[in-house]
């Protein structure tokens, strides 16, 4: 006999996915930032790191220092944000799982809320549902005619007009 399923609100499932983690979607937003700017420069900085995430530094200070009692980033008051080895393979992950959404919502042709889109998705999506978006998406990006006939088919379609 088959299992239900069991059905729970968008919060409960966000309370089922807290219990197998400790960073808030806060904290796993600076921790994909910092990781985006250590690329670059080596190490990040507080004021640098609020700016970028529209933030005050208070506030990011205090998200900082959390992170650093997880053990994610190294930072002394007033210093520079390095990443450890498991918050540069966390923060490598989080940034991987947010250009996975993202190319997704390019592939529907979302354009002006594609950022925003992608933002409010990433922090819950499932492990599963993540690998499978990232395997339609390599595969739609390896099969242009594809592609194509969907641009043409959606072209048919104002979605200003699409009533749900």
């Amino acid at each position: 006999m088959k299992k239900k399923e069991q059905f729970y609100t968008v919060r409960g499932y966000q309370m089922l996915n807290a219990e197998n983690k400790s960073l808030t979607s806060s904290m796993e937003d600076y921790l994909e930032m910092i990781y985006r700017i250590c690329k670059e420069e080596g190490y990040a900085r507080v004021n640098q790191l609020a700016e970028m995430l529209n933030v005050r530094p208070p506030s990011t200070t205090k998200v900082i220092q959390k992170l650093n009692e997880l053990g994610l980033v190294d930072y002394e008051k007033y210093g520079i944000i390095q990443l450890t080895e498991e918050g540069k393979s966390i923060g490598g992950f989080l940034l991987k799982r947010h250009e996975i959404i993202e190319e997704f919502l390019r592939i529907l042709g979302i354009e002006e809320t594609r950022l925003k889109d992608t933002e409010m998705i990433e922090h819950d999506v499932s492990l599963n549902a993540l690998k499978s978006i990232y395997v339609l998406n390599e595969f739609l990006s390896g099969n242009p005619d594809i592609m194509e006939r969907y641009e043409a088919f959606r072209k048919r379609y104002s979605v200003d007009d699409i009533v749900l």
